[in-house]
């Protein structure tokens, strides 16, 4: 339930959380998009959704931002007060949903993209998950706001019906199909379906906590800030990951693109203070550079 009061300190914690949120979903989407000629054409894909996953979130997270500071209002000077919900307004937890209604199935579709699996395994996964995806979000949105235990409990539960599912999909039969995979590729597949599990568990210990006899306003900001750290890394961290596993099998699949982004790698890093490139440390770079000395 929506406490009717915030003290100052549970106010700040949440408007700091939020705009964390949009900081790092803003400016992750921003890199995506800049970052789509570092991998080939056909892994660009999976970075665009991994983009609108975040620009999505972060629309959202503007529109939660606004519900809140239009929810909870103080006429103590310098805001250094009591919060209490304004009449008329409410904070609107809808906004989550129906960004988790947008994005999770998106989330799952940048996975299988970035792998560029053969096009008929590509189809019966997303089959399998986008479905279960939106299922999950809309079976659990009842019991976000109900205002009694046994719907809560019940909605819950119907929801974690298609959340293992998922899981069953992404840990058993993703893993059949990873088998012509580099090995760096397979060992960053693994830490990502970590990553969303860890993430995504977040959401259902947040949403139990009424049923844990926690509750008011502490156990309110409490999930407020649990949502918004898992959306950080379900979002914002997830696709920085896509990012570095479309780099590696673009490297995989094409070695003169490798020595290209990786000759743009070496002039960034003699760019740095202190630092020398590879090339210039090796017996062949010094020999070059010894040649130019005598010349």
């Amino acid at each position: 339930m929506i406490p009717d009061s915030l003290t100052q300190g549970q106010f700040d914690t949440v408007y700091n959380f939020l705009s964390l949120v949009i900081a790092a979903q803003l400016f992750t989407a921003l890199f995506l998009v800049l970052a789509l000629q570092r991998v080939l054409p056909r892994y660009r894909q999976a970075l665009i959704i991994a983009a609108v996953v975040c620009g999505i979130a972060a629309y959202h997270y503007f529109r939660i931002f606004d519900s809140f500071r239009e929810a909870f209002v103080t006429e103590a000077v310098g805001g250094r007060g009591t919060y209490s919900q304004a009449a008329g307004s409410s904070f609107n937890e809808g906004y989550r949903y129906v960004d988790w209604l947008l994005t999770v199935p998106l989330l799952l579709v940048e996975l299988i993209a970035v792998l560029a699996l053969a096009r008929a395994v590509q189809s019966r996964l997303l089959r399998q998950l986008i479905p279960a995806a939106a299922l999950m979000i809309l079976l659990g949105y009842p019991g976000e706001i109900s205002s009694t235990d046994g719907a809560r409990v019940l909605w819950g539960v119907l929801s974690t019906i298609p959340f293992l599912y998922i899981l069953y999909v992404l840990f058993i039969e993703l893993t059949k199909s990873l088998d012509r995979q580099p090995p760096g590729v397979k060992t960053l597949i693994s830490r990502l379906r970590v990553l969303l599990l860890v993430s995504w568990l977040v959401y259902p210990v947040a949403y139990a906590l009424p049923l844990l006899g926690i509750s008011g306003a502490d156990a309110w900001v409490l999930k407020q800030g649990g949502y918004s750290l898992a959306d950080i890394a379900a979002k914002a961290v997830y696709g920085l990951i896509i990012y570095r596993l479309a780099k590696l099998k673009s490297y995989e699949d094409d070695p003169a693109f490798a020595a290209i982004e990786g000759g743009h790698e070496d002039e960034e890093d003699d760019a740095r203070p202190g630092r020398r490139s590879a090339a210039a440390e090796s017996p062949r770079g010094i020999g070059r550079r010894e040649a130019d000395e005598v010349a």
